[in-house]
């Protein structure tokens, strides 16, 4: 490696390690913004399944800590997902020099659709999913039960839910994206449009809770996504003669 290279080699890495310090930046700077919100916002979070409960029942926490764990690590998580805009937007910074202009011009459409999808599928759980999959949970079981969730247990299942129905909704990114690079075409991924269905029920069998319920409330949106994304990918096709004429 000749010694330009090698300076060009650090110039990145220290480009890169800066870029990321200003991700985690942006995600503390949240995170100290909303602390002090800790306990409302697990309130606002929590809200789905105390509609759902009996009267005069309450959420548990059997661990001493979990009071002030479970509202401080949501607090966190929720800084994350706030900061996914600049944190993108670092990302963007860092690739965007080695890229043409018919590349920019098709992945800024594409990060910002994917920040909307990510927020989207999250929205989506949050008010459409959770209040079925709640209601049906706590109105099945033995009469004799008492019903009171743990705090901590609560926050593990509605992460998993969020992550999965936010990153299941980038199917359509993920389309677009595979059929711009050339990869694949939309006329190729109709022909495995019954494999498609038979995978989207197999990631919701990993991606949510083991009931069929939410595996079907995370499949059903993702085959839309998947027809979508066939939608949207024609106009993301890849053009070579454009590309090198633009090299």
């Amino acid at each position: 490696m000749t010694e330009s290279a090698q300076s060009g080699f650090i110039a990145h890495l220290v480009e890169l390690r800066n870029r990321l310090m200003r991700a985690l930046l942006s995600v503390f700077v949240i995170f100290v913004a909303l602390v002090y919100f800790a306990n409302d916002i697990y309130a606002f979070v929590a809200a789905p399944l105390v509609n759902s409960l009996p009267s005069n029942t309450t959420m548990i926490a059997t661990d001493v800590t979990a009071p002030f764990f479970a509202p401080f690590k949501l607090t966190l998580f929720v800084s994350l997902f706030a900061a996914v805009p600049f944190i993108l937007h670092q990302v963007w910074g860092f690739i965007a020099p080695g890229l043409y202009k018919h590349e920019k011009r098709m992945l800024i459409p594409i990060l910002l659709s994917s920040v909307l999808l990510f927020y989207g599928g999250i929205a989506f759980c949050y008010f459409v999913v959770m209040p079925i999959i709640l209601g049906f949970f706590t109105s099945v079981g033995p009469e004799m039960m008492t019903l009171s969730p743990d705090i901590s247990s609560y926050l593990g299942f509605i992460l998993k839910l969020f992550f999965a129905f936010g990153i299941a909704f980038e199917i359509p990114v993920a389309i677009m994206l595979i059929c711009w690079s050339g990869m694949t075409t939309p006329a190729s991924l109709k022909e495995k449009r019954p494999y498609v269905v038979v995978g989207a029920f197999v990631i919701a069998m990993f991606l949510t809770p083991p009931d069929v319920l939410s595996q079907t409330l995370l499949a059903l949106p993702m085959l839309l996504l998947f027809e979508l994304g066939l939608i949207l990918a024609k106009f993301y096709s890849a053009k070579p003669k454009q590309q090198e004429s633009e090299q």
